[in-house]
C-alpha cells in the first residue's frame, strides 16, 4: 500500500470515527473532541520536528504549553489598574535592574579572562540579585494583596486573543532557546532529564507567581478570538431559533454546535499552515540536512555542518509550535489554570501520538493526534458501556460488577497500552511510516 492510500484510508476511518461519536453520543461531543485533536496534532508536529527531524528527545513538552497559556493570559486580559497603581514600577525596575545585571555579566564575560572575570561575575550576581529583590518583594507583595479574590495580579494588555498564539510561540521559542544553550550538549538521556527538570520548574512557578497569573487561584474569563460568537449572543437572535426549530434542536444545544465549528474553522487553519510549513521544510534541503544529522551526527560533522546550532535551532521551532498549541488550548477552555499542567501523564500522550502515528512523517504525527486523544476520551465511556454489557447477568449489588464499573476510568490507560503493543508490534514505524526519499 503506497503512503498516499495509506493516509488517505487511515484519515477516512478517524472522520468515520467521529462521525459515529457524532451519531451514537451527541454532536457537540464529536466537534469537542475534534477540536482537542486539532491542537494535539499542532503539539505533535512540534516534538516530530524535534524528534522525528533531528532525534531530539524532550519531555519537556508542558513545559512549554503552559508558556504558550500564559501568553494567552498577558496578551488578552484587560490590565488591572488598582495592582498596577501599587506594584507596577517596582515591577518594572526590578527587570531594569535584571537586564542591566545580564548586561552587565555579558560584557565582563566577552571583556575579562581568567580569574578576575570569575570573581566579577560572581559580584555582579549576587549584587543584581538583591537589588532586583529589593524592588521586586515589596511590589509583589502589595500587588497580591490588592483584591486577591478577584485579581491580585498585574492582568495584560486587553489584546485580542489570537495575537497570543503568536506570542505564545515566540515566549515557548525563548524559553527553548535558553534551555538549549545549556543542555543541547548533553547525551539524549540527559538532555529528556534536564527538560523535564526545567518544565516542572517552569510549571512550579506558574503555579506560585500570583502576581502573574494568579497561581492556582486560576485566570478565568478569557475573551474568545474573533469570529467565535458567545452562545447567548446567538440564542437571542429569532433567526436562530428559527434555525433550531428547523434541525430540531434546542437553542442551546445548537449555540453550542456553532460555536465548537467556528473553533474548528480557526484550529483547522492554523494546523494546516503549521502542516504546510513543515511538509515544505521537510522536502527541502534544510530537512535532508537535519535528516542527515539525526541518522549520522559524526560524519555530518564531518562534512562541514553545524550540528549543535542546527540542533539548537529545530529545538526552537519545535517548542515555538508546542507553544503555539498551549495558547490555543486556553483560548479553548477559556481560563488558564497552571494545576491542570501534568507534565508526566500529557508528555507521554504527545510522545505515544508521535510514536504511534510515525515519527518523521508529519502526516502521521497529525494522525496520531487525532487518534491517540479521541481513544483517551472515548476509552472510559466505551469501557463502561463494555463492562455493563459484560455484567448485565449480574446482580446490580454485585461486589464484581460495582468494582469493575468503578474502575471503567483506568480503561483510558489500559487502552492507550493496547494500542501502543499492537502498533509497535505490527507496524514498529508508526501507522505512517517516514517516507524515504
Amino acid at each position: 500500500m503506497s503512503n498516499r492510500v495509506r493516509i488517505s484510508s487511515l484519515f477516512a476511518l478517524m472522520a468515520i470515527l467521529l462521525v459515529t461519536v457524532g451519531v451514537v453520543q451527541s454532536p457537540s461531543l464529536a466537534l469537542a473532541i475534534f477540536n482537542l485533536c486539532l491542537i494535539s496534532a499542532i503539539m505533535a508536529l512540534g516534538i516530530n520536528i524535534q524528534w522525528g527531524y533531528a532525534g531530539l528527545l524532550n519531555v519537556g513538552i508542558m513545559g512549554f504549553a503552559a508558556l504558550g497559556g500564559v501568553a494567552a493570559v498577558l496578551v488578552s486580559k484587560e490590565p488591572v489598574a488598582e495592582t498596577i497603581a501599587v506594584g507596577g514600577s517596582g515591577i518594572i525596575a526590578a527587570m531594569l535592574v535584571a537586564a542591566v545585571t545580564i548586561a552587565l555579566i555579558v560584557w565582563v564575560y566577552k571583556t575579562m579572562k581568567g580569574r578576575l572575570r570569575s570573581v566579577l561575575i560572581t559580584l555582579i550576581v549576587i549584587g543584581g540579585y538583591f537589588a532586583a529583590r529589593y524592588f521586586f518583594d515589596p511590589a509583589v507583595e502589595a500587588i497580591e494583596s490588592t483584591d486577591s479574590a478577584a485579581t491580585g495580579y498585574l492582568g495584560g494588555l486587553g489584546l485580542p486573543i489570537i495575537v497570543s498564539w503568536l506570542v505564545g510561540g515566540i515566549f515557548a521559542g525563548g524559553a527553548a532557546w535558553l534551555i538549549g544553550k545549556v543542555s543541547l550538549g548533553l547525551r539524549s538521556d540527559y538532555l529528556a532529564i534536564a527538560t523535564l527538570g526545567i518544565s516542572e520548574i517552569i510549571i512550579a512557578l506558574l503555579k506560585n507567581e500570583d502576581w502573574l497569573t494568579r497561581g492556582v487561584k486560576n485566570v478565568t474569563g478569557l475573551p474568545r478570538p474573533y469570529p467565535v460568537p458567545y452562545e447567548v449572543e446567538i440564542q437571542q437572535s429569532p433567526a436562530f431559533q428559527s434555525w433550531a426549530t428547523y434541525f430540531d434542536m434546542s437553542a442551546v444545544e445548537l449555540s453550542s454546535i456553532v460555536v465548537k465549528l467556528a473553533y474548528s474553522g480557526l484550529f483547522a487553519i492554523v494546523l494546516l499552515i503549521i502542516l504546510l510549513l513543515c511538509e515544505t521544510a521537510l522536502r527541502s534541503p534544510w530537512g535532508r540536512m537535519m535528516r542527515a544529522i539525526r541518522d549520522n551526527e559524526t560524519a555530518a560533522e564531518a562534512m562541514g555542518k553545524d550540528v549543535k546550532g542546527r540542533h539548537l535551532q529545530v529545538f526552537i521551532l519545535g517548542s515555538a509550535v508546542v507553544g503555539i498549541a498551549g495558547a490555543m488550548l486556553t483560548t479553548l477552555d477559556g481560563q488558564f489554570t497552571p494545576g491542570t499542567y501534568n507534565p508526566l501523564r500529557f508528555t507521554f500522550l504527545i510522545w505515544a501520538m508521535v510514536i504511534i502515528g510515525g515519527s518523521g512523517n508529519n502526516w502521521g504525527a497529525v494522525l496520531g493526534g487525532f487518534l491517540v486523544w479521541f481513544f483517551w476520551v472515548e476509552a472510559e465511556p466505551v469501557g463502561l458501556w463494555f463492562i455493563d454489557l459484560v455484567t448485565s447477568g449480574m446482580d446490580e449489588t454485585n461486589p464484581l460488577r460495582l468494582h469493575l464499573l468503578s474502575s471503567a476510568a483506568y480503561m483510558r490507560l489500559m487502552a492507550m497500552g493496547i494500542i501502543m503493543l499492537l502498533v509497535l508490534r505490527f507496524a514498529p514505524k508508526g501507522l505512517i511510516p517516514e517516507s524515504r526519499r
